[in-house]
């Protein structure tokens, strides 16, 4: 799979079936992903990869929490802008819409609205997830390098045939994560990859793009 491929076909899966990734894979994409690039070479990612008990504790314990509507820890960083305004806010809602739209779920239905986020905490069913953490001294430019070393990371599961979903809702039960995997207190975790193989039964949407003349300006006459 070319890279262009990769790109066009890489989006946010949000069902799995519980096929296993072999470990040897995730060693060749993790591998070839520190290549991505970081400013000074400091490279300040740091994976921890779950599947099997650790994974399975770790979605039932994050599980009961979503269920009892436990609204999740301190946050230790922020996800959005608080007051998000245009075009930004109206490319969210657009693509939430299409997002429960092809699951049939109503703009009115809250309850529906709620289980379809708490699968985050399902992985989603995929039997792998990646957890990325970076330290808490670190600033914007590595979180940046933290950002494009994810985006490799997908990429690279693409050429596998594989797909994932990076989800931001790992931060939300951080304790209980910690819990389970254990990571030093200098560490911030930023997000969870879930890691598998898309299930061609479930529908899914399509999030549309921005047209390149709205996000992007040409300076010069090359």
């Amino acid at each position: 799979m070319d890279v262009y491929a990769a790109v066009r076909s890489r989006r946010a899966v949000r069902a799995f079936t519980d096929e296993p990734v072999p470990r040897e894979v995730l060693e060749r994409v993790l591998g070839a992903a520190a290549r991505a690039p970081s400013g000074g070479n400091l490279q300040p990612w740091h994976i921890y990869v779950l599947t099997g008990t650790p994974l399975a504790e770790l979605k039932k314990r994050a599980g009961a929490r979503a269920a009892a509507g436990d609204p999740g820890d301190e946050r230790e960083y922020r996800m959005y802008p608080p007051d998000v305004g245009p075009p930004y806010r109206e490319r969210q809602s657009a693509a939430a819409a299409r997002r429960f739209g092809a699951l049939g779920i109503g703009r009115g239905d809250a309850a529906a609205r709620r289980a379809a986020v708490a699968a985050n905490w399902a992985c989603f069913g995929a039997p792998c997830l990646l957890l990325c953490y970076i330290d808490r001294d670190m600033g914007a430019a590595q979180w940046a390098d933290l950002g494009m070393y994810l985006q490799t990371v997908m990429l690279l599961l693409r050429a596998e045939g594989l797909h994932s979903c990076p989800q931001m809702a790992w931060s939300v039960y951080r304790r209980t994560v910690a819990e389970v995997v254990g990571p030093p207190p200098e560490q911030v975790l930023f997000a969870g990859l879930s890691v598998g193989r898309a299930d061609p039964v479930v529908p899914h949407a399509r999030t549309g793009r921005a047209p390149v003349g709205e996000t992007v300006t040409f300076v010069g006459g090359g």
